[in-house]
């Protein structure tokens, strides 16, 4: 059995990636920290753990000590100290947030008002998307897990920029996230009257994730991609619908399109690229690993729109950990998340 160990595992992020290892059958989670919890249950926290999970959070280095692998759900910052100890006693680890996503330290330094304290540590970082970094997964002793924003993004426009189908190094793209994408701690934006019958964008133009989508997909088309991104908060708990708007070269049609991105994904269990005519729904991905896509077509100006909708919470942050620890373990890939999504 693989012990793990969650480190802010109060917040939203780590203790969805509990729930989740509750279900692995290769799994034994052997410990949980929580500064703000410190000697409490997980269920006095979080009912649904009653009689399931009677845990108590303890201080991070006993989480440490007795796992193989630590998860870490931490704001942005935090991480790196933790991660070099688990390095440092031969353990692997996984970060939620965002101290190892970005390659540049310039690019996060500007970004997050911070500086590496660990600068050797990000040499051996890997981006953690599964589809399309596994055998560097495979390998690795660090993962910087993937945003919920840049994993509808970077899967949506994967095909279309490894072909080079697009006309202009410029994307739009609008998403809109659950509240659950946020944290837990309460805000201004998230207070139930704010988001309760509302809808409205946020950071327009400026938001983190920006950086990293622009990495991703730079790398995939080999050259400066750019993307205007434009978030919105939705009044529900979770789900991500991103909507990608990209003008095609003049001899590329919806039907070349279409089967570009269903022989790469073909193989891909977590993405499904719905038949055409069909609308990717957060829906039906809500408490599941999948990434639904679906392509649609302005004959207009020849423009594409790709609809990438993911559970925010699962393939966007716990279940993606989980399926790159099941990669890091020499697991099957999908061990411990299969999960259908609601029928309604």
């Amino acid at each position: 059995m693989i012990k793990a160990g969650i480190i802010g595992a109060s917040g939203y992020a780590g203790n969805e990636v509990l729930r989740l290892l509750l279900m692995h059958p290769e799994v034994e989670v052997t410990g949980i920290g929580s500064h703000s919890y410190l000697g409490q249950k997980v269920s006095d926290l979080y009912p649904s753990f009653y009689q399931i999970c009677n845990l108590v959070f303890e201080e991070d280095d006993e989480v440490i000590k007795n796992a193989d692998i630590v998860f870490a759900g931490l704001p942005a910052g935090i991480s790196e100290k933790y991660a070099k100890a688990c390095l440092d006693a031969g353990k692997k680890f996984i970060d939620l947030g965002a101290d190892f996503r970005l390659d540049s330290e310039a690019e996060y330094e500007k970004w997050y008002g911070k500086a590496y304290d660990f600068k050797d540590l990000h040499e051996k970082q890997v981006y953690g998307l599964p589809e399309l970094h596994r055998e560097e997964i495979k390998n690795a002793n660090l993962i910087g897990n993937p945003g919920c924003y840049p994993t509808t993004v970077n899967l949506g426009l994967y095909p279309l920029l490894k072909e080079h189908y697009y006309k202009d190094t410029k994307i739009i793209v609008d998403s809109a996230s659950g509240t659950t994408g946020s944290g837990k701690k309460l805000t201004e934006d998230t207070h139930f009257t704010k988001t309760n019958e509302s809808y409205h964008p946020y950071k327009a133009g400026n938001h983190r994730h920006m950086p990293e989508m622009e990495q991703e997909l730079s790398k995939v088309a080999q050259e400066k991609m750019y993307v205007t991104f434009v978030p919105h908060l939705l009044p529900v708990n979770r789900g991500i619908v991103s909507t990608i708007y990209v003008t095609l070269k003049d001899d590329v049609t919806l039907e070349d399109v279409y089967k570009t991105y269903v022989d790469t994904y073909k193989d891909e269990q977590f993405v499904r690229v719905l038949p055409l005519g069909k609308n990717a729904d957060l829906k039906f991905v809500q408490y599941t690993n999948y990434c639904d896509i679906s392509l649609h077509y302005d004959e207009h100006d020849h423009t594409l729109i790709i609809a990438s909708t993911i559970d925010n919470m699962v393939k966007g942050t716990a279940g993606q950990a989980i399926q790159n620890m099941n990669l890091m373990f020499g697991l099957k890939e999908n061990t411990g998340l299969n999960f259908v999504g609601p029928s309604f």
